[in-house]
């Protein structure tokens, strides 16, 4: 009984130290993956400028040097969302890839593989993951507290692109579990409308925002509460 005991007590141990080995290395990994974030970050800092009348003034010809996939340039007031935006041929490079095409955990945001950017976009859909650091998109989780949006000046979304500077007035946010309906791109006649309605019916706030059938609409999503829930925010162009 002892024995059997001294071996249990031997097996407890060792299942301790392989957690504790695990716990430090995920740790150690998280640090260094937000430290070479905010290098890049801290690299691409001369790209972007506020000029005398505090506008983003963004310099895409220097950006591109750092990674010819940005297509885009977004801020979102009332968060720490200020990042150049990418785009690959997939929906999963950039989950697990940062703007220098390494590695990392954090990955970067990204604009889904199917939009244009060419100004034919019904729905232009960028994701970034929920990083507990604020990073990426670590506070669009913002977005659902009262005081975000009941402060007008975090309405209006600035989205810089090589050829055009385009705002994007708020319409709808939420959270809701895991699901595809609010990810469509592309719409068949009449069917454009109907998707808006859905999205307005799901919002925590009516903004009072007509959407018409002409218009094109921005989406950012990202994961919540350990991948179950989506939250998300729906802006028209204005």
């Amino acid at each position: 009984m002892k024995k059997t005991r001294k071996v249990i007590f031997i097996i407890l141990e060792i299942i301790f130290v392989l957690l504790t080995i695990y716990s430090l290395y995920n740790i150690y990994q998280w640090y260094t993956e937000n430290r070479k974030t905010s290098e890049i970050l801290q690299s691409i800092s001369n790209s972007i400028t506020v000029d005398e009348d505090n506008k983003t003034v963004v310099d895409f010809d220097r950006l591109e040097e750092n990674n010819s996939d940005i297509i885009a340039y977004i801020k979102v007031n009332g968060t720490e969302i200020n990042y150049p935006v990418v785009k690959a041929d997939d929906n999963d490079y950039y989950l697990s890839h940062s703007l220098d095409k390494t590695v990392n955990g954090a990955g970067w945001i990204f604009a889904d593989y199917r939009n244009k950017l060419d100004g034919t976009d019904k729905n232009l859909i960028i994701y970034g993951h929920n990083r507990r650091d604020g990073s990426m998109f670590g506070t669009l989780k913002n977005i659902l507290n009262k005081e975000w949006y009941e402060d007008k000046n975090n309405l209006k979304i600035s989205l810089h692109t090589e050829n055009e500077e385009s705002t994007y007035e708020v319409f709808s946010v939420y959270q809701l579990e895991e699901e595809d309906y609010y990810l469509q791109t592309s719409f068949k006649d009449k069917e454009f409308l109907s998707f808006v309605n859905t999205l307005q019916g799901r919002s925590i706030k009516n903004f009072n925002v007509e959407v018409l059938d002409h218009d094109s609409i921005l989406t950012l999503s990202t994961c919540a509460n350990d991948n179950r829930y989506r939250v998300v925010l729906h802006a028209k162009k204005i």
